[in-house]
């Protein structure tokens, strides 16, 4: 197998981009950009560090990210395993990329740009839930912000194609599968919810 090698082997392959593909770029939000921003309860973060890269998804019951103005985004940390790899990576490396979703909609919207972490008590209280606040915010400045034509998702059927899940395997059964049998996934997989629900924020 031959793999290429330069851009000029790549742009031999692909023909030249149509204008309002380059036009639709900007480096802050837009009326309508902000719109749809803002209807986006999830999306997924993308991080780059000494180790690789890290993709993590973020989700809320609102807005998953707030506008602190038209060049930045503050996006809060809730609970999660304690990996902390994207958090990792933003302090060692600010790159990062974020694709938006919306349940029904084909089209998604990209944001690239620089991140850094703060545990500022306003910005951090700002997003209190139930009492509870996230330890740090990831604030965002947007270097480059674009929507994305809906083709993935058509192809995909990503929301009309129903419940795909049905028989796959389960957290619990990864992690048994994975440990030889060790771990008690049954277990797992039934306090899952309930654990979920009490951890949430």
């Amino acid at each position: 197998m031959e793999f290429i090698e330069t851009t000029e082997e790549l742009e031999a392959l692909y023909g030249t981009p149509v204008e309002m593909s380059l036009k639709k770029v900007t480096d802050h939000l837009t009326p309508t950009y902000r719109e749809w921003i803002m209807a986006s309860r999830f999306c997924v973060l993308t991080t780059v560090g000494p180790e690789g890269t890290d993709g993590s998804p973020r989700g809320d019951d609102g807005p998953v990210v707030a506008e602190l103005d038209a060049q930045t985004l503050a996006m809060p940390d809730w609970r999660g395993n304690e990996r902390a790899d994207s958090l990792r990576n933003i302090v060692r490396d600010p790159r990062v990329s974020l694709m938006f979703m919306v349940p029904g909609s084909g089209n998604v919207m990209r944001v690239n740009g620089e991140a850094r972490l703060t545990a500022d008590d306003a910005l951090r209280a700002r997003f209190e839930k139930s009492g509870k606040q996230p330890r740090v915010v990831i604030v965002i400045r947007i270097d480059e912000v674009y929507p994305q034509c809906a083709r993935a998702i058509v192809r995909s059927r990503l929301w009309s194609a129903g419940d795909a899940s049905v028989g796959l395997p389960t957290i619990g059964e990864m992690m048994k599968d994975l440990t030889s049998g060790a771990f008690d996934g049954e277990s797992y997989d039934k306090e899952w919810l309930g654990r979920a629900q009490s951890t949430l924020w």
